[in-house]
């Protein structure tokens, strides 16, 4: 095992790192950017460091990350997601530098972050994917070929794209001239690569995932999957597992035919196999996400898995441990992505200082956060202050736990998603299990709710009364 690792992330994600490795008796050290210097994974790790005065260039900083984890003595570098977390030049300089990266190989993060090269890589290995171009489009007139062939509407997708970023949807010949150009300008500014391809465009699927963990002896499992329809802009808000709509058949089908992706690769650590299933029940690859998931914490919950623990353990070299029929899926979990924006203003990201905070709990609730009170929101990063994932038994009664979760959940000072997502557990086609990527789009009405007060809301307020009243 490793004796020191270096986390090279910030906020929630750099704490569960930091957790993981204090249950396995390693040292953890933490990097920040002078906005970052009173951040909770800056307190908890046993030593830190200041690696730019900056917000974001600290971050991004193979070299200096790779070159400070060489001079304190840690051994092996976790990424988290975002940052470098898919950027094949930091488990390459750490090759070079003797410092082992927790996570896949450079290879494979190169093959699969390239839309096409893993779209290629997961046919021969027999799996699905949606019918479009077989490469990058060079051309207008190219483009126009394709879609006619594939049929309309059809998606624009950047070939290093991510996160909704350089995806664009045309419903006709005109729009598809717009939507190249907009994907192209986007993809330059977000991945320095104006490549795109298209893809017929799948009306209304199912987002499914599927985890996947494999270590350095030709083990590999996945642990089930997670259902992130929920999104707006292509953005992820709440993730479920399992899904509502696969049943075993179905479910082992797609399972085998994330392994078969993962090992087209020759992939290893933790993994994301992603799919869009249709109306019909097929299935098609879309990408695979060769880092640590934001909603990772879901599969832990209905599992009892910790993915963070074995991605270290798989990097330190030891075996995986578990075989396929060891994984069982016990209950549901519900995550929801607290993140600082306001719903009622197009999801605008909001910043400011907390000025009252209150995290919920009880059984089966599970808080990974980075904000606390007087906690000031800065603008430079994802807007994600916290996630809560909860678990039950049944469907109905983890989206009952959800809804009280939710209700609890006092974040003052800035906008949130918290009463939004409230909503959604409300309504009654999601406590169907009737929905699916269009969900948000269809339900403009989830907007119209009031902000609520609740009875911590009237403690803070009868506390200031009573403090500004005998002059404290």
């Amino acid at each position: 095992m490793f004796k020191k690792v270096l986390v090279a992330n910030r906020g929630e994600i750099a704490t569960r790192i930091i957790r993981a490795c204090k249950e396995l008796d390693v040292a953890t050290v933490a990097i920040f950017s002078e906005p970052d210097r009173e951040s909770i994974h800056v307190k908890k790790a046993d030593e830190a460091y200041l690696v730019g005065p900056g917000p974001v260039e600290g971050y991004l900083n193979v070299t200096g990350i790779v070159e400070l984890a060489q001079k304190i003595g840690a051994d092996a570098i976790h990424p988290g997601y975002g940052f470098l977390a898919e950027n094949p030049r930091l488990p390459k300089f750490c090759e070079k530098k003797g410092i082992t990266f927790i996570g896949p190989t450079s290879e494979a993060i190169s093959r699969m972050g390239d839309k096409i090269a893993g779209k290629q890589s997961v046919i021969k290995a027999g799996v699905l994917t949606i019918p479009g171009s077989e490469g990058s489009v060079d051309s207008e007139e190219e483009a126009i070929k394709i879609a006619k062939a594939t049929g309309y509407p059809v998606m624009v997708k950047a070939t290093g794209g991510g996160g909704g970023r350089g995806l664009r949807i045309a419903n006709s010949e005109d729009e598809l001239l717009d939507a190249l150009s907009s994907a192209r300008s986007e993809a330059k500014g977000s991945f320095g690569n104006t490549d795109v391809f298209i893809e017929k465009y799948i009306e209304k699927p199912h987002h499914i995932e599927f985890q996947i963990l494999a270590d350095n002896f030709g083990n590999i499992v996945h642990l089930g999957e997670r259902d992130c329809s929920i999104q707006r802009r292509h953005q992820k808000l709440i993730e479920i597992g399992p899904s509502l709509i696969l049943d075993e058949e179905l479910r082992k089908k797609m399972g085998d035919a994330a392994v078969r992706a993962a090992k087209s690769v020759n992939y290893t650590n933790a993994g994301t196999v992603e799919f869009l299933v249709d109306k019909n029940k097929d299935f098609y690859f879309i990408e695979m996400n060769t880092r640590i998931q934001v909603e990772h914490t879901v599969t832990e919950a209905i599992t009892g898995i910790d993915i963070v623990k074995k991605q270290i353990e798989i990097a330190a070299g030891m075996p995986l441990g578990i075989r396929q029929e060891d994984v069982q899926i016990r209950g549901f979990a519900i995550e929801c992505r607290i993140n600082a924006e306001d719903p009622k203003k197009g999801f605008l990201p909001h910043t400011g200082k907390v000025t009252s905070y209150y995290s919920p709990g009880g059984i089966g609730v599970r808080i990974d956060g980075a904000a606390y009170k007087d906690y000031v929101v800065p603008g430079y990063y994802d807007s994600m202050l916290a996630k809560l994932t909860v678990s039950g038994m049944t469907w109905a009664e983890t989206v009952s736990r959800m809804k009280r979760s939710l209700s609890e959940f006092v974040m003052r000072g800035i906008k949130t998603t918290i009463p939004y997502q409230l909503e959604i557990m409300k309504n009654d086609d999601f406590l169907r299990g009737e929905f699916d990527t269009s969900f948000i789009a269809e339900n403009p009405q989830l907007l119209e709710y009031k902000e609520y007060r609740d009875s911590l809301d009237l403690i803070l307020a009868l506390s200031a009364a009573i403090a500004a009243h005998e002059g404290l």
